[in-house]
């Protein structure tokens, strides 16, 4: 069934049915807005989108994959902010001969990825469209803690990472030659495995700065060093390339750092701490932070791209 035959309301219906309820939520769909709690006083929030042939494949990403992405990459804007995810709100534009089955498993993939972090699926909007787009809006709840921003990493910090890097972005260019393995890398551009609770740890350990790690790490870092008036020197030895990155470089003719350096789409969680902390396992140092500006790595300026622009 398409979902022009189904309807707008049939859709609606059938997508909500699929959609749990979290503690934070006192009102989910079905009237004009949805209630969530914001026990703070203060609601963290981010929104992102993910357009068909730009942000993801049909043939190369199950229906239940793309949920996962889109409600990941938005999810990780709240972590990365020291929240705890609460819920979501989804605006959904569908090309009118769409299968309803794959609405609906893109629901499950939605669901599933926010029930992760204790969240939801509140809400949202649905309409014709000739290219499939997803936008994604989350909040979150700051518990009492003063938000983890951008401005705040000074130097004689340490930049630390929670999470996987380079994984999603060797995905993307083992996808991209036509290729379907290895499965670990594929299956990272697919679905995000994101480090939700390093980013309220990082809150509560006194991180001085933390941003998701979506367009490239070199480019994400670049942010944090510009708000924050810094520069940041990025040691390579720190990062761990797995056997089957490596192999895949070799097989493709790509320097493995181009992955972990400047590919995003894995949403690490990169913060800067001072030095004298003791942080746990899931936090590793990659670097630390400098007098000056801009980005080094190994000292020295890179030469490759720093990550991803969404107009170029």
């Amino acid at each position: 069934m398409s979902v022009a035959k189904a309807g707008e309301f049939g859709l609606i219906a059938r997508v909500t049915a699929r959609l749990g309820s979290g503690p934070s939520v006192l009102l989910g769909p079905g009237d004009d807005a949805a209630v969530v709690a914001a026990p703070d006083g203060r609601v963290a929030a981010s929104t992102d989108v993910l357009v068909e042939g730009r942000h993801f494949r049909r043939d190369w990403s199950s229906a239940v994959d793309v949920g996962h992405r889109a409600a990941a990459a938005n999810l990780a804007d709240i972590a990365a902010m020291g929240a705890l995810p609460t819920a979501l709100l989804v605006a959904l534009c569908i090309p009118p001969d769409l299968e309803v089955r794959w609405a609906e498993e893109l629901a499950d993939g939605l669901g599933a990825e926010a029930a992760l972090v204790g969240a939801s699926v509140v809400g949202g909007d649905m309409s014709s469209s000739p290219t499939l787009t997803i936008a994604v809006t989350a909040l979150g709840d700051l518990g009492g803690r003063a938000p983890v921003v951008r401005s705040g990493a000074r130097p004689g910090d340490v930049v630390a990472l929670a999470g996987r890097i380079g994984y999603a972005a060797a995905g993307y260019t083992v996808l991209s030659r036509g290729f379907r393995t290895p499965k670990l890398l594929v299956e990272a551009y697919r679905r995000p495995e994101v480090p939700y609770r390093a980013g309220p740890q990082a809150a509560r350990l006194g991180a001085t700065s933390m941003i998701d790690v979506s367009d490239g790490l070199l480019a994400d870092l670049g942010h944090v060093a510009t708000a924050s008036e810094v520069g940041i020197d990025l040691r390579t030895a720190a990062f761990e390339v797995p056997a089957q990155m490596r192999d895949a470089a070799h097989a493709l003719g790509v320097d493995p750092y181009a992955w972990v350096l400047g590919g995003g789409d894995d949403h690490a969680l990169a913060a800067t701490f001072p030095a004298h902390l003791a942080l746990p396992d899931d936090w590793r140092v990659i670097g630390r932070v400098v007098d000056g500006s801009g980005l080094t790595v190994d000292g020295k300026a890179y030469k490759g791209p720093a990550g991803w622009d969404h107009f170029r």
